[in-house]
């Protein structure tokens, strides 16, 4: 079982006992409650892709499996080695090798092993780009043979011709951070680009036919807030399917130079970023830390009314469903569309 207390939400809600159960603040429990009034029409999701095994009383056990996998073209190296996750988020990924041994691996997954669709990730050159050119071809052709399989990529920076290409071999749904501080860029990052090669990239990405779904860091700047909403503005400025959240995890990040979120500051960008972005989809991705705080961070997204969360804590369905959300479960990724389980 996971680390955290559930959220005793039985009986009809009770804003200031959730606020005493999981350690929030209840003043803004209270705002955040009050934006997410708006979104309780929509339902909620709970995903929980088998790219690692999760477990809670209320979901119960999603295991490691061939369902929904993420692979990495280069295995756990990075030549950023950004301070934030330094090449960490890769190393579970399964490497795909050569090219056509990845065929011949996600061939078999899909044919033996269920596979629905995966994510396709890798580390990134000195520019931030993924060097996914090789494998364009092995998408296009799993695509043609197994249409019903989603592919989600992150895709790192992209020209328009990169972008296109992404799309031309039929990956479905891409995915970019999007950083809105130049300090950050080149502080924890290690890059060389500007806040306006993300926003370009972003706009390439959103000219094609994929669904575009980017992510923001929150506390990427060591731990601090730093240009958070200019990346939200950057966002609303597109064409986009959905928008993820993710947090900075300590588990993952340099230690000496980052301090931990203030979880509750990042509840303010919850609300902040829920009525910047109210037309689109809002999800609360797998990269958060964990114990108390991811909770509270959890709390905080389904107050807002967030549309999702990936690997929710212990409570976070039942109090979605006790402010009147329909709940499902999803084993995909949580930028994909469903592969529904129960919830």
């Amino acid at each position: 079982m996971n680390d955290q207390a559930s959220i005793h939400v039985a009986g009809a809600l009770a804003l200031d006992d959730i606020c005493d159960d999981v350690g929030i603040e209840r003043a803004l429990a209270r705002k955040l409650h009050e934006i997410g009034a708006a979104f309780r029409h929509r339902p909620f999701r709970a995903s929980t892709p088998s790219f690692r095994d999760f477990e809670n009383d209320e979901l119960g056990a999603c295991r490691r499996s061939a369902v929904f996998p993420a692979f990495s073209i280069t295995g756990g190296a990075c030549a950023l080695n950004c301070a934030h996750c330094r090449a960490e988020i890769l190393k579970p990924m399964i490497s795909t090798g050569e090219p056509l041994a990845f065929e011949r691996l996600a061939r078999r997954m899909i044919e033996g092993q269920g596979m629905r669709g995966f994510l396709l990730s890798g580390g990134s050159n000195r520019r931030n780009e993924v060097a996914f050119d090789r494998y364009l071809p092995v998408i296009r052709r799993l695509k043609d043979n197994y249409p019903e399989i989603e592919i989600l990529a992150h895709t790192g920076l992209v020209t328009p011709a990169r972008a296109e290409a992404l799309a031309l071999a039929g990956v479905d749904v891409a995915m970019l951070d999007i950083i809105g501080a130049r300090e950050t860029i080149s502080e924890v990052y290690n890059l060389d680009r500007t806040v306006a090669d993300f926003e370009a990239s972003l706009a390439h990405l959103a000219a094609t036919d994929m669904k575009v779904v980017p992510h923001i860091v929150v506390g990427l700047h060591f731990g601090a807030l730093r240009g958070e909403d200019a990346a939200l503005d950057m966002i609303a400025r597109h064409k986009t399917e959905a928008a993820i959240i993710v947090v900075v995890m300590p588990a993952f990040a340099d230690r000496s130079r980052f301090k931990p979120v203030d979880v509750h500051e990042a509840g303010h960008f919850f609300g902040t970023a829920r009525e910047r972005l109210f037309d689109r989809r809002l999800i609360l991705g797998c990269a958060r830390p964990h114990g108390a705080a991811r909770q509270q961070l959890d709390c905080y997204a389904a107050l807002a009314g967030f549309d999702g969360i990936a690997y929710p804590s212990d409570g976070i369905a039942a109090l979605a469903r006790r402010l009147g959300r329909a709940t499902d479960r999803a084993q995909n990724c949580c930028g994909g569309r469903a592969c529904k389980g129960g919830a």
